[in-house]
């Protein structure tokens, strides 16, 4: 092996070849400055990275202990909390939850909020264009709602137009398959999907609304919610409430059926009455639920519960007369009857029948004021109705009781109550005189037996009854009688006050029926609150409120499973 040194002609450098034996020559280059120039290269590209990371990670930190501003920043989506399904007696679905979204923007984003407008715009033609804009022109904002509960088709349409900025969150509608049908009844909620009346504001009230706060509510672990509606019988009844204002172009209409011997409603319908899948597109004339949170004078049906305390307090018997032959005048008042009230002597039973003012207040003188204030008291007339709905009105009566308030009361003038807790009232006196508080849930016979409290004797109770029969085969109840079920009850035409002045033409009526009369089940009471026409043309009760109840009797029997009964149908005898 040999070793030549020799000097590179182009560098200058030092250049050791080495050869070996039977090899050709291979150069091994020693480029000492060349090495140290490349380590401190990578040293200084090294260090700078160590730099820019340690930056990177300062800045970081800055950011996550910086406190959020949440009012310019998207809210994070929340749980979706739902609502229970309600459903009737039978399983029928009356509310449920669907899944929906809501449209929102990010105005910080929008680069166009003209073309944004316009764009939306196509989509929703009512919106709010002022508004819409000044929503997306804000670009300190970071969100902002646009339209809330989205159909499918919607959101494809606002996608389909590529608006920058624009986006959706998954959010929960309530739905009401059947709308108006039992509104009052079953109410509405906002649109966060919280309670705002009727039995979904009674959830809310049980601690719905605690779950939702927290977020803890799901579909899967609410069970549906009974009630004691049955729709079959809902939908009768709000047919043939809707119909009447049409039909006697009435201002308002109402019906309740009642189970007797539990204080079930199953069904009740006030008219008008809104949408509860659109609350907002009726107006606020329709929420009010006239049943239970309207309060009227109802007139002669008053009577029956005049009746009921002087048999009970043994003031009077079946076979007492009283001289019903010419007006009372107490003080500046007269009180007379109407036209086709016999101008005589009239038994109890005639009293009733007839429907005299004349003998009901000779009949209340001797039960007294204070029995009388007690009785109403008993019946729950004078106190506010205890159920589950949260629209409850209280009745309104005279803060101080005089001898002329005494005798318009006894018929049905003076004391203003809801027409729901004077079915309430006549359901107990058809079932032995045992008041039991009306319910929106499912009550058994067992338990309405534990909360049922004696108001007048059972003797009392068979003596209306009888009372009730005879009116609704002989009296101003025949209208409502249907062949086979034996319809009983009483009629009420109570003139309205008007600016302080009872009007002799417009009248507030109602009849409050029970069938089958022998032995009740149910109280059906329909009312209709200023009718201009009626059957015959004519507008009093019999002629108005007592055909709701035949036709809602008519429809409803069979669907209770009543059956009819087409045998011998004597009068009772007293």
């Amino acid at each position: 092996m040999s070793i030549l040194h020799a000097l590179s002609a182009n560098s200058g450098r030092l250049v050791r070849l080495t050869f070996g034996p039977g090899s050709r020559r291979r150069p091994a280059v020693q480029a000492t400055g060349h090495s140290k120039l490349a380590k401190a290269r990578i040293v200084m590209l090294s260090g700078g990275l160590i730099m820019v990371y340690a930056v990177i990670f300062a800045k970081l930190t800055l950011f996550g202990m910086a406190p959020r501003d949440d009012a310019s920043s998207i809210p994070p989506e929340r749980v979706i909390a739902a609502r229970p399904d309600i459903v009737d007696r039978n399983g029928e679905l009356l509310a449920t939850d669907i899944r929906t979204v809501s449209m929102f923007a990010e105005p910080n984003r929008v680069v166009d909020a003209d073309e944004a407008v316009e764009k939306i715009a196509t989509v929703f033609p009512d919106i709010d264009r002022k508004s819409l804009y000044k929503k997306l022109a804000d670009h300190r904002s970071h969100f902002a709602w646009l339209r809330r509960q989205l159909t499918p088709k919607q959101q494809s349409e606002i996608l389909a137009l590529g608006i920058p900025a624009i986006g959706f969150r998954p959010e929960v509608k309530r739905f009401y398959p059947g709308g108006r049908t039992a509104a009052h009844i079953l109410g509405y909620v906002d649109i966060d999907n919280h309670g705002v009346a009727g039995m979904e504001k009674y959830l809310d009230m049980q601690g719905l609304s605690d779950l939702d706060s927290t977020g803890l509510t799901s579909q899967d672990t609410l069970q549906p919610v009974k009630l004691s509606v049955d729709l079959r019988v809902q939908n009768v009844v709000h047919d043939v409430v809707s119909s009447a204002l049409d039909l006697y172009k009435g201002k308002a209409a109402g019906a309740v059926v009642l189970d007797i011997h539990t204080g079930e409603v199953l069904a009740m319908a006030s008219a008008p009455d809104f949408d509860p899948n659109d609350p907002q597109a009726t107006g606020s004339d329709g929420w009010l639920n006239r049943m239970s949170n309207g309060t009227f004078e109802m007139g002669s049906t008053f009577k029956t519960f005049s009746m009921a305390m002087a048999f009970d307090v043994g003031a009077v018997k079946t076979s007492d007369t009283f001289d019903a032959s010419a007006p009372l005048h107490y003080g500046g008042f007269i009180i007379h009857d109407d036209r086709d009230v016999p101008r005589r002597w009239l038994t109890v039973p005639e009293i009733f029948r007839y429907s005299s003012n004349i003998g009901t207040a000779k009949l209340m003188d001797r039960v007294g004021m204070e029995n009388q204030k007690a009785y109403l008291t008993r019946f729950g007339l004078l106190t506010k109705l205890k159920t589950e709905l949260p629209e409850v009105k209280m009745p309104t009566q005279p803060h101080v009781w005089k001898k002329i308030n005494s005798i318009t009361i006894s018929f049905g003038h003076g004391v203003a109550t809801t027409p729901l807790q004077t079915a309430v009232a006549g359901a107990a006196l058809m079932d032995g005189g045992e008041l039991i508080e009306p319910t929106f849930l499912p009550r058994t016979r067992e338990e309405a037996e534990k909360v049922e409290t004696p108001i007048v004797k059972p003797a009392t109770s068979d003596i209306i009854r009888s009372l009730f029969k005879l009116n609704g085969q002989e009296g101003s109840g025949k209208p409502a009688n249907v062949p086979g079920y034996h319809v009983g009850g009483k009629t009420g035409t109570a003139n309205k006050v008007i600016h302080g002045v009872y009007s002799h033409k417009l009248s507030f009526n109602s009849f409050l029926g029970a069938f089958p009369i022998d032995h009740p089940k149910y109280v059906v009471l329909a009312f209709v609150d200023q009718p201009l026409t009626g059957e015959h043309n004519l507008t009093f009760a019999t002629n108005t409120a007592a055909p709701m109840v035949r036709d809602i009797i008519k429809q409803a029997a069979p669907m209770l499973g009543v059956q009819p009964d087409f045998g011998t149908n004597l009068i009772a005898s007293y």
